[in-house]
């Protein structure tokens, strides 16, 4: 048993990557406990106010180390991205478009979509599979250099940069302007609805439907609206309305023929300028939206989806509303960068977050985000049903104890504002401060302690100090409070706590910049007159487990 001395020499748990007991002990130390100051303003938790269900499917992951996701008990996975608009399944081929030389790469057997879902299959993770609307999908290829590539020298002799190991291949670019009149044939055959129908019916084939333990949901391509950037050597006009809307519903309708069972989703935009205009719009809605009724892309989208649907006997051909979210902040971790990365967390809800980048006042000016409850008002008016999701995102720094603060306060906010899936672009690696935020919310004792999955009420007196959120568990009916201190000190404050019935003790588990290669078992903490107090360690997550009162 590891067992760390603290003050007066109390015995404290780690609990390690791997969830194991960290073996050694530390020499005592006699030194003067610091000052802790306190908060200054309550953290309040109603266990009877707000209660929903929270999704297991907020906690995915595009991809990860196995071993991680098999710790974690990941719930779904995603395969996407910019190389998956033009995956061929029938030859396991796809282009890798402006990310690297617009090559086509034959996939090892590590790499097919067989191998990503046998994969989750195995761990019991469900899947999301990207299939392509782009119009186009690889076509047979060489395995090694010289591959095929949509800008080759041999047709565009002048260009920015070439590829260092295959020199055919350039970037498609001349004194940093993007180059046209790009050959598809060169690298990809066409592609409509019908190639998406028998990718889905090749999987039903291999894996049985949906409701079978099958692929379980479909995405409807990928940030459609960078198409004339990311795949320009195929597709250098941009999007419009109609073009998304019409190859949509088209595949969404021959997925739901190849599998009744399986949901769709999309339409998986890229960040703000598509959530709101087309490729022919730009970043503010145009012409394209005035001839649509003035709506803007997301509006317009959800809209001429239900349109489909009603059109085909009130049939549901979109399942899941999805748009990627990247705060537009740097990588960094200066105090600065680290500020703000914790603040930025509030454009996923906060009414009264004013955007500090590009996107705000200082750029497009656009309105408090609020992205989250944004995407369910749109959703209420113009797709009513329709689930949330968010299939990109990363706040980035997840090798450093901020990036760990922000993503726990991410997942905390998904929970409670009800976010149907969610999986994260850029996974953290095991020894990760990042995969600690994870732990905490999935594994936080090192035997598969998960934290509640019906969200209630949790109010914080200055949620950038101390974020609150709290969630009751189906299975035993314990409370779980999770704390975050942004704050660069530590902070003492009381955890008030209606409607709930609690035994004598709390449990506590903490991950914090003073050990960031474990969760540490805390002391448990007495609870008395409906709540409990604590100290919560500077730069820290603490999970609180109040068990329930059985009489």
């Amino acid at each position: 048993m590891g067992v760390q001395r603290r003050r007066r020499l109390r015995a404290a748990t780690a609990l390690g990557a791997a969830g194991s007991l960290v073996a050694g002990l530390l020499a005592a130390q006699t030194v003067a406990s610091p000052a802790v100051a306190d908060a200054g303003f309550a953290l309040t938790v109603d266990v009877s106010a707000a209660r929903h269900r929270i999704s297991p499917d907020i906690y995915g992951m595009n991809g990860g180390d196995p071993a991680l996701l098999a710790e974690l008990g990941m719930p779904v996975a995603r395969w996407g991205g910019n190389t998956s608009s033009r995956y061929n399944f029938k030859n396991h081929t796809y282009n890798t478009g402006s990310d690297w030389y617009f090559e086509n790469i034959v996939a090892g057997p590590e790499n097919t979509l067989e191998a990503f879902v046998q994969r989750n299959r195995d761990l019991g993770i469900k899947q999301v599979v990207t299939v392509p609307l782009i119009g186009w999908v690889a076509k047979d290829s060489p395995r090694e250099h010289p591959f095929a590539c949509g800008f080759p020298a041999t047709r565009f002799p002048e260009q920015d940069q070439f590829d260092p190991w295959d020199a055919n291949c350039g970037n498609g670019r001349l004194n940093d302007t993007e180059l046209t009149g790009a050959d598809p044939t060169d690298t990809s055959i066409p592609a409509d609805a019908s190639f998406a129908g028998e990718m889905v019916s090749h999987l039903v084939d291999q894996f049985g439907r949906a409701s079978r333990g099958g692929v379980s949901i479909y995405e409807l391509d990928n940030e459609p609206v960078l198409w004339s950037h990311t795949h320009r050597d195929v597709h250098p006009e941009p999007v419009s309305y109609d073009e998304l809307g019409g190859k949509g519903t088209a595949t969404a309708a021959a997925i739901k023929t190849a599998d009744p069972s399986a949901a769709v989703l999309g339409p998986s935009g890229w960040g703000y300028c598509e959530w709101i205009a087309s490729g022919l719009d730009g970043c503010a809605p145009g012409e394209d939206a005035a001839a649509h009724g003035g709506l803007n892309l997301s509006q317009w989208y959800l809209k001429n989806m239900k349109d489909f649907s009603d059109a085909n006997g009130g049939r549901r051909f979109l399942d899941y509303f999805d748009q990627h979210y990247y705060p537009q902040i740097s990588g960094g971790t200066d105090p600065e960068a680290n500020a703000l990365r914790l603040r930025s967390t509030r454009s996923l809800w906060d009414p009264t977050y004013v955007e500090e980048s590009w996107i705000g006042p200082g750029g497009v000016n656009a309105p408090p985000l609020q992205f989250i409850r944004t995407m369910k008002a749109w959703i209420a008016q113009y797709y009513p049903g329709t689930k949330t999701a968010i299939t990109e995102y990363n706040w980035g720094a997840l090798d450093h104890i901020n990036g760990a603060l922000a993503q726990a306060d991410v997942l905390g906010i998904f929970g409670r504002e009800g976010l149907d899936l969610a999986t994260i672009w850029g996974e953290p690696k095991p020894a990760d401060p990042g995969a600690y935020a994870f732990r905490m919310f999935r594994n936080y004792d090192g035997a598969g302690g998960r934290f509640g999955d019906v969200s209630v009420s949790a109010v914080s007196g200055d949620q950038g100090q101390l974020a609150v959120y709290a969630a009751q568990r189906s299975s035993d009916k314990a409370l779980t409070v999770m704390v975050i201190n942004k704050t660069g000190g530590d902070l003492a404050a009381r955890v008030s706590v209606d409607g709930f019935h609690g035994r004598g003790k709390a449990q506590r588990f903490t991950y914090s910049a003073a050990d960031l290669t474990s969760i540490t078992r805390g002391d448990d903490l007495k609870v008395s007159r409906g709540g409990v107090r604590a100290t919560y360690p500077a730069n820290s997550i603490t999970l609180l487990v109040l068990p329930k009162h059985r009489r």
